[in-house]
């Protein structure tokens, strides 16, 4: 089946999702700091969850264009993951994941920041088309902005590839 009817254009806000975890020792690597592959996971499903809120359909990850691990995180730290659209193509979204560290007074510290690139999937699993973004605050129109541009860095670096 093909997708038939163009979904009206959704704000960042809309599809925005929080996820909350507390370090425990299973997360930890040889070095007593949170194990990056395990903040990969959940940077992936946060990913997930907000570009299916933005489309409404399935997805798939077919990047992850940017992770950069700024500081590190220890057993019994609360983790917040934050992740909305910034930018969206024909078919695909771009989603920023940042990563907190949250202390008991609830102050926040970045300590990841990842953008992934998100398909949406028909039930043959085939792209379809996804709504447009309206990005609203001065901060959502500057990530919209350089969303171009990491977009028109992703189509250079394929075209480079092959």
């Amino acid at each position: 089946m093909e997708n038939t009817h163009v979904r009206a254009a959704k704000t960042p806000a809309e599809s925005r999702t929080e996820q909350n975890h507390i370090i425990m020792p299973t997360h930890i690597n040889g070095y007593d700091r949170l194990f990056g592959g395990q903040l990969v996971e959940w940077i992936d499903i946060v990913a997930g969850i907000v570009a299916r809120r933005h489309c409404e359909c399935n997805i798939t990850t077919v990047a992850i264009d940017n992770l950069r691990f700024k500081a590190p995180a220890h057993v019994n730290d609360l983790i917040v993951l934050s992740g909305q659209v910034t930018y969206v193509g024909r078919t695909s979204m771009e989603v920023r994941v940042q990563t907190f560290v949250e202390d008991l007074h609830g102050m926040r510290k970045l300590i990841n920041r990842a953008y992934l690139v998100m398909v949406a999937i028909d039930e043959n699993e085939r792209p379809i088309e996804v709504p447009k973004i309206l990005p609203e605050t001065p901060e959502e129109k500057f990530e919209y902005e350089a969303g171009i541009k990491r977009d028109a860095l992703r189509r250079q670096r394929r075209s480079e590839a092959y």
